[in-house]
């Protein structure tokens, strides 16, 4: 600290002459090396894990785990935990093994340089989805959509969504060397693209006809022939005679299927690696190369909002299809597996439709990051029927952000050398090659779907997240957490149904709380939840707040009161207390008769069971099982039981 005359002899000019070189005390010179926090003692592992110790410990949590961070790490797939903690011992040497862009194994990307889609490193092509019936909108919405930044079309043809007979109608405007364009809707889609293109070699390259048969078996249960892949191939392959890529693909390999009826990362990465691995030996049985036969496959995955778990997945699944290469004996050069990510149905909410955006952004960026090649964003409002020209636009923007104003493109892999992302990367590949040569062993895909072992391994990873969605550790804002009760829905035209009575389920992440708030929206008056507070607000206004948004994620408005003398007013036969734990001590036991004695059928308190309340039916506090809890209040209510998939636990729920 200077004195006052140092202040001021300082500030006048006498005290440095212009031009005079002003000597530089040592304290500040630039080092030549700047060490990361190098001011700050070095920190062990050990020292690290008895901090969070302590933490945990004034939490309330008494035992503990060994190692400590166990109590911190949370599952991400089947198999896979993330930690709070990596270093380089996680990694070990695994940055240095993982190789560069462009070469083998490719988990740091296919591409080395430009990206001939965009024209910039890194960069992907955009695609949008269309699947409207009504020809003229489709054709409206796809010139829309090219005059506005997207770069490919990926067009949905059959019952309920653009009919076949149609498809050169919505092409008619469409310059096929400058667009490509993916057609989905079995083989009668790809014949009716290949007899649009016949002859053609100027095709922009990129397209595909868009055949998996068996992603279609697994999502109808209907058993499907391979025998007649080759000769398409053969016929697509024509079109890129003199080219060094692949101007038409055959296969699409869609891993959404898997992840659709609830697979983690690691069942869609196994299940999409045993069904490439099934396409070669077609093709390769048909009399294609190997190498031929690599370069007519496309891969399609999911891309969440879990954005590290999706940058590790795609460059996990590059590994493994190296891998399949290497064994295969294909050459390196076609082994880089070409990736397109979708924006993930399941994370889409029909409630608070709008948050989807973000979601949506967050699984582009991740997906972005993670190296694919073609990216799809669903609108927003994918799960409420057809989307409108205001959400394409949103959609196809959120890319253009991205790419245009956010650079994402410039660089190639930049969550390479990550520990954590390196780590992870290891392990969701190690878990998915496991899970296919299982498969394998079982006799291949179609056997696995056959007896059952694909639907079960689904199953089982869909338990977990479920139980983990009604217990809120995996949150849902708009849904299960800070719900909108007054929310207007947009409305949207039907799409075309998917779901197959015979195949795989399909499922969403908010199916259970929004079926619950259905039911709820459906009573001739907006079923209610009293709060009966204990204190001033300062003291109850914590508990009453993680209540009320508890209950109102099934769709039960939340009016307060002091005490039992609101209740009456109320027009419920539900009641929760809250306060603080003192309160509840003092006070709580004769609130429970009051309100008991005003006409309570359910006396709820906001709080661990362990307060032991006497004359409480039940807890709510975070981590209880909240979906068991709203079917509770529901039943009690009167209100019809919402079709359900999954069972809660119940432990919100006093014995």
């Amino acid at each position: 600290m200077r004195s006052s005359d140092q202040q001021a002899d300082a500030a006048t000019p006498e005290a440095t002459p212009a031009g005079a070189d002003a000597e530089v005390p040592a304290e500040h010179e630039v080092p030549d090396e700047l060490a990361l926090a190098g001011e700050f003692p070095r920190v062990t592992r050990d020292e690290w894990r008895d901090l969070v110790a302590g933490v945990l410990r004034k939490a309330g949590r008494e035992e503990l785990p060994d190692p400590v961070e166990e109590a911190l790490a949370a599952t991400v797939a089947t198999g896979v935990r993330v930690a709070p903690l990596y270093t380089a011992e996680d990694a070990g040497d695994l940055p240095s093994a993982v190789g560069v862009p462009g070469l083998t194994p490719f988990v740091r990307g296919a591409r080395a340089g430009t990206a001939p889609d965009r024209g910039e490193p890194g960069g992907w092509d955009i695609r949008q989805r269309h699947a409207d019936p009504d020809v003229a909108l489709t054709r409206e919405a796809v010139a829309a959509d090219l005059d506005n930044g997207v770069t490919s079309l990926w067009l949905v043809l059959g019952e309920g969504a653009i009919p076949v007979e149609s498809l050169a109608d919505v092409l008619a405007d469409v310059l096929l060397d400058l667009a490509p364009v993916t057609v989905q809707g079995g083989t009668a889609a790809a014949e009716a693209f290949l007899a649009l293109v016949e002859g053609r070699t100027d095709l922009a390259p990129g397209c595909s006809l868009g055949l998996d048969p068996l992603g279609l078996q697994a999502a109808t249960g209907e058993e499907q022939d391979l025998s007649g892949l080759a000769d398409l191939a053969r016929r697509a392959a024509a079109h890129s005679a003199g080219r060094p890529d692949p101007a038409l693909r055959t296969v699409v390999v869609d891993g959404t299927v898997f992840a659709d009826a609830g697979a983690s990362a690691v069942e869609e990465l196994g299940c999409a690696l045993a069904a490439g691995t099934a396409y070669l030996r077609a093709l390769t049985e048909g009399g294609l190369s190997v190498d031929d036969a690599f370069a007519q496959l496309e891969f399609r995955y999911s891309a969440s909002a879990d954005q590290f778990t999706v940058i590790a997945a795609l460059r996990a699944a590059r590994r493994l299809w190296d891998r399949v290469g290497e064994v295969s004996g294909a050459a390196p050069g076609v082994r880089a597996q070409r990736q397109h990510a979708v924006t993930s149905s399941v994370m889409t909410t029909r409630r608070d439709p709008w948050v989807n955006m973000l979601r949506t952004t967050i699984a582009c960026f991740a997906a972005g990051v993670g190296g694919a090649d073609v990216v799809t964003v669903q609108p927003f409002d994918a799960a409420l029927g057809l989307p409108d020209s205001f959400s394409r636009r949103i959609a196809r923007n959120t890319q253009n952000l991205l790419l245009e104003e956010g650079h994402l493109g410039r660089v190639l892999d930049p969550a390479g050398g990550s520990w954590y992302v390196e780590a992870l990367t290891e392990s969701l590949a190690e878990a998915a090659w496991a899970l296919f040569t299982e498969i394998e062993r079982t006799g291949g895909l179609v056997a696995a779907l056959d007896s059952g072992l694909v639907r079960d391994r689904i199953a089982t990873a869909w338990d977990e997240r479920a139980t983990r969605l009604s217990h809120r550790t995996d949150a849902l804002t708009g849904v299960s957490e800070f719900p909108n009760l007054a929310e207007k829905l947009p409305d949207r035209r039907p799409a075309a149904a998917v779901a197959a009575p015979g195949g795989l389920p399909r499922v969403r992440a908010a199916q259970e709380f929004e079926s619950l708030r259905d039911a709820a929206d459906a009573a001739p008056q907006r079923p209610r939840v009293y709060l009966a507070t204990i204190g001033p607000a300062a003291r109850h206004t914590a508990r009453a707040t993680f209540a009320g948004n508890l209950f109102q994620a099934g769709g039960l408005e939340t009016p307060s009161g002091d005490g039992a003398t609101g209740f009456a007013d109320a027009g419920t036969t539900v009641a929760c207390i809250c306060g603080t734990d003192k309160d509840y001590a003092a006070d709580a036991a004769g609130l429970v008769a009051a309100l008991k004695e005003a006409g309570a059928s359910q006396v709820w308190l906001a709080g661990r069971p362990d307060l032991a309340v006497d004359g409480v039916d039940g807890y709510v506090f975070a981590g209880c099982d909240a979906v068991g809890v709203l079917r509770t209040v529901h039943d009690e209510l009167g209100l019809p039981a919402p079709s359900a998939t999954s069972a809660g636990s119940g432990d919100g729920v006093k014995p």
